[in-house]
């Protein structure tokens, strides 16, 4: 009696398990962003493996290029530079109009094209949402302190930062279309809407970009959040402070 009831049991929770499979799948065939193999969108909605295949696409610039030009981002190709172990060959800059409307103060950065991709998905998907959540009014810059520079990690004598592959940029302000203006440096503790604010993209963006530090990480990063697409592979660890 006791074997036919344990078999029962296993039979009972089995069934269980494959109702909660055909459901889980039956619910990510409607989202095909968070299936790790259905092509990357940029348009979609920010999925379970968005990251990781923005990440994917370094030494793929034709490809990553073109996702850009799908989505609507207008951008020019910047001259690949070689600088001993630093330098860039799928580099790019944003252009004015298209499917992006926040600007970068200083204009113009060249950063590599996973980078690029990275910031459309944030400002679609992470930013403005936030913004127009806890502070009523849409972003119209992002200020940045850099992206392409040949140097160490700070704090390093000997390895490359990912600036030095324009695989990465730091953000240090956003200023709203009413005029305010919200820096990392003033705003980042407590726990107001600004401060809110800040730290809901900082955690949005990192679902988007391999390695996101900000200020709780180290104080070298007390003024800017660093943003970067270091290609550490397809199953690479991922780093969020």
């Amino acid at each position: 009696m006791r074997t036919v009831r344990s078999a029962a049991l296993a039979v009972l929770i089995a069934a269980l398990l494959l109702v909660v499979i055909l459901a889980a799948v039956a619910g990510l065939r409607t989202k095909p962003e968070d299936l790790p193999w259905s092509p990357l969108h940029l348009s979609q909605p920010v999925g379970l493996f968005t990251g990781r295949k923005i990440v994917a696409l370094h030494d793929k610039a034709a490809k990553c290029e073109a996702l850009l030009t799908e989505a609507g981002v207008r951008f020019t190709p910047a001259p690949p530079i070689k600088d001993g172990a630093c330098g860039y060959d799928d580099g790019l800059r944003f252009a004015v109009g298209g499917a992006r409307r926040i600007t970068l103060a200083p204009s113009a950065p060249v950063m590599s094209c996973p980078v690029a991709a990275g910031l459309a998905m944030w400002e679609w998907d992470i930013v403005q949402p936030a913004a127009q959540r806890y502070l009523g009014a849409p972003v119209v810059a992002i200020e940045q302190l850099g992206t392409y520079n040949c140097r160490p990690i700070r704090g390093s004598t000997r390895t490359l930062s990912e600036h030095a592959g324009a695989d990465a940029i730091d953000v240090s302000a956003f200023r709203l279309a009413d005029g305010t203006r919200i820096t990392i440096t003033d705003e980042w503790r407590g726990d107001g809407p600004r401060a809110t604010f800040l730290h809901t993209v900082r955690n949005g963006a990192c679902k988007l970009f391999a390695t996101v530090l900000s200020p709780d990480y180290n104080a070298l990063h007390h003024n800017h959040l660093h943003l970067d697409q270091a290609p550490r592979g397809a199953i690479g660890w991922r780093a969020c402070r």
